[in-house]
């Protein structure tokens, strides 16, 4: 399983990347796209939209089945990863770079820090 050093997670798979203080980009886990299987459709809100930490922002869908993306933090959407309306395969080939979904302008940093570290988020998904 990769899971990148120098990331948050969650509890629903998703990754946290601190770009500076006050803004992060959100995507899926290798995991979480693994057991997705090949992703047909990624449905994102658009910019400006304000989200609450644990509230559903978007959904995925794959192969397999669709999987409702949530929020990891407050914030307020800055920007969205356009190409995965037409090339959603970008988060199975490359979840950490290419498969970012958003990038969001942070409400409180200390709920970024207060996400799981690599090693947390090994321990989780191998339970």
């Amino acid at each position: 399983m990769n899971v990148p050093p120098d990331l948050r997670y969650t509890r629903e798979h998703e990754w946290v990347r601190s770009i500076d203080d006050t803004t992060v980009e959100v995507g899926i886990t290798d995991h979480a796209q693994n057991s997705l299987g090949d992703i047909t459709f990624v449905e994102l809100p658009n910019p400006g939209t304000v989200l609450q930490a644990g509230t559903t922002f978007g959904v995925v869908e794959s192969v397999k089945a669709a999987s409702d993306l949530f929020a990891p933090i407050d914030g307020e959407i800055t920007e969205i990863n356009e190409a995965l309306s037409s090339t959603p395969e970008q988060v199975n080939q490359d979840p950490y770079a290419q498969g970012w979904m958003l990038r969001l302008k942070i409400a409180d940093r200390a709920q970024f820090d207060g996400l799981m570290s690599a090693p947390d988020y090994e321990k989780f998904s191998a339970e």
